[in-house]
């Protein structure tokens, strides 16, 4: 395995087990984020289609259907990796951390992902 297939894989897994993270805590814990969402000014019915939407993502990502829907799911995790930082980042809360680590490994698996041969 060579050096851009490992940056690759590493990038794949860090955003994976962060949108996974999300994804259990949307669907499990959902009076606890319902508050976060409130706290930080966005509506709490956005809760249950985020996780459906990045459930999707992560689906697109790793099963290469299409270029397309995989390029619209690494354009989705961006934005929403994006967002969550901007969010958390502006009430001051600390929850930053996982949003920068997760655009971290969007940029990584995106970028290296580019270069690997399927």
């Amino acid at each position: 395995m060579n050096f851009t297939k490992t940056l690759y894989w590493i990038g794949t897994v860090l955003l994976s087990a962060i949108m996974c993270y999300s994804i259990y805590n949307y669907l499990f814990n959902n009076a606890v984020i319902r508050g976060y969402f409130e706290h930080l000014g966005y509506p709490s019915y956005l809760v249950y289609p985020l996780a459906i939407a990045k459930i999707l993502g992560l689906v697109a990502i790793w099963s290469n259907f299409s270029k397309t829907l995989k390029e619209w799911a690494y354009f989705g995790f961006f934005l929403n990796t994006t967002m969550a930082f901007a969010a958390h980042y502006s009430t001051d809360n600390g929850g930053y951390l996982f949003a920068v680590l997760a655009f971290i490994g969007t940029a990584v698996s995106y970028y290296f992902g580019k270069q690997v041969k399927p």
